[in-house]
């Protein structure tokens, strides 16, 4: 975790939850036979809007410095395969860097190893491999400053309505990945819980946390979990959720319990959907995220590699470039920085 300021963006190279069909180059050409650098973009699905906003970010950066840019997909959320036919396709086509977000962290490294090997520097986006060192490096958010921003901002708006939370926690999947463990933790930590084990979800030892439930990071999922936990507790006020449509599905729930009025929502993503919730007040307060700037600062880095053979150095204090948090409310609290929904309607995911 970093002592930077709380909500500043960090955008220097020194980061709930698609783009193309599987397997498909959504531009062709590079590699092997020019000067041109080729880079590769393989993120997670085709349809994911995170993931449409990265491709908006990796193109204009390809444009911008006159690289050759192909993207790739898996065919759902999980779909090692398809990711690794799409490495093995990368370096067929001579890719000087390969830009991934995976499906699978542990799975698809021996198809990274493979590419390194062969020179190809490879830049991890948004969620990290295991093990980290994988990839040359990894730009993504830093999910525990964003949990623990919502975190700070709720036991703020509690104090000072001198009210104790009760929390209801809607997390990703039982699998419980790097991103989902960090956000739910920093949320934690910023609410003032004390947290057993650091990782891993579930074990504080705290009366105000009602309960643990997994959402998928979908609507769906989210209305479930939170049907779940009012029934182990219809005096719950605070909901914490892994992303954007965790919280609307749990909203969903609250608004058929007669309970939306009364229960604060927190939650991490920035999309535009999520902002416009902000703004019509179905979330308190919610961490965006930059996709863009992570697959755009992604491609200078492989131009740069391209260039000197030089790779980017993670963040002070941190083991990855940090892509930058911004806190969006519009109820402000003393003294933790943050901007209202006009801003993030204007900005949301970069």
């Amino acid at each position: 975790m970093t002592n930077a300021p709380w909500t500043r963006r960090v955008l220097a190279l020194t980061a709930g939850l698609g783009l193309v069909a599987p397997l498909a180059a959504c531009s062709g050409g590079g590699g092997g036979g020019d000067d041109t650098v080729l880079v590769g973009l393989v993120t997670k699905t085709e349809t994911n809007p995170f993931f449409v906003k990265m491709q908006e970010g990796a193109e204009a950066a390809a444009d911008e410095h006159g690289v050759t840019l192909q993207t790739f997909s898996g065919e759902y959320d999980g779909d090692n395969e398809s990711q690794v036919q799409a490495v093995e396709n990368l370096m067929a086509a001579g890719a000087d860097g390969i830009l991934i977000t995976p499906n699978d962290s542990e799975a698809i490294v021996p198809v990274l190893d493979r590419a390194r090997a062969a020179g190809i520097m490879v830049i991890a986006l948004d969620t990290p491999t295991e093990p980290a060192d994988a990839v040359d490096a990894t730009f993504a958010t830093d999910n525990f400053l964003a949990g623990e921003l919502i975190g700070r901002w709720a036991a703020q708006r509690f104090e000072e309505e001198g009210e104790e939370p009760r929390v209801a926690m809607l997390d990703l999947n039982p699998n419980q990945i790097a991103v989902d463990v960090a956000r739910d933790q920093g949320f934690l930590q910023g609410l003032g819980v004390d947290i057993a084990d650091p990782g891993q979800i579930g074990d504080e030892d705290d009366p105000r946390i009602v309960g643990h439930e997994v959402t998928e990071g979908a609507e769906e999922g989210g209305r479930t979990a939170m049907e779940n936990l009012l029934q182990r507790d219809p005096d719950l006020n605070l909901v914490y959720t892994i992303n954007e449509p965790a919280a609307a599905g749990a909203h969903e729930a609250l608004r058929a319990a007669g309970r939306a009025e009364d229960v604060t929502i927190v939650s991490v993503d920035g999309g535009c959907p999520g902002v416009d919730n902000v703004a019509s007040g179905v979330i308190g307060a919610t961490s965006m995220q930059f996709p863009l700037d992570m697959a755009a600062m992604g491609v200078e880095a492989v131009v740069g590699y391209a260039e000197s053979g030089q790779t980017p150095e993670a963040s002070e204090g941190l083991d990855f470039v940090n892509t930058g948090v911004e806190l969006i409310t519009d109820e402000e609290v003393e003294g933790l920085e943050s901007r209202d929904s006009a801003w993030g309607r204007e900005n949301c995911w970069g």
